[in-house]
């Protein structure tokens, strides 16, 4: 089965979000990643060439196979910022009715604007995924985990 084509990389999280051309979006997407970093308590790091993850996690993909991944993350898209929360968004049904505007497809979240939505409540809602997404299993440990036990379940 092939790697995942979106994996950790070593780029600046800080030079990504400088070269977002908008700079409305340019300045919306720093703060984000800034209440990311508050919300998880955890640094950025870059997934892929467009993607800011938080932390590190273990689930199973298809086949069963471990995939090391993010539990929370996002990405300045033209239309939104796209957040990824892992786990999906049900568990958080109470706190998106209070979030303001926005869409939900599977575990992501768009965001039109930061404008248009209540920060505090989105702060609560990034804390929660990532406390109930995050392990404290480093990346590259679930190499050694998948050779010790099989694939994560």
């Amino acid at each position: 089965m092939a790697e995942l084509k979106t994996q950790k990389t070593k780029a600046s999280v800080s030079a990504f979000l400088a070269g977002i051309a908008d700079p409305a979006q340019r300045k919306e997407a720093r703060a984000l990643a800034a209440l990311m970093r508050r919300a998880t308590g955890k640094p950025p790091a870059m997934w892929g060439t467009a993607i800011v993850g938080y932390g590190d996690m273990t689930y199973a993909g298809s086949g069963g196979k471990a995939v090391d991944w993010f539990p929370v993350g996002f990405a300045p898209r033209k239309a939104a910022l796209t957040l990824y929360l892992m786990g999906g968004l049900r568990a958080h049904a109470d706190l998106l009715k209070r979030l303001g505007r926005h869409k939900v497809s599977g575990s992501c979240l768009h965001l039109p604007r930061l404008d248009e939505i209540d920060l505090d409540v989105l702060s609560k809602l990034i804390a929660r995924s990532y406390e109930l997404n995050a392990t404290t299993m480093p990346r590259g440990r679930a190499a050694e985990r998948r050779k010790a036990t099989g694939p994560v379940a």
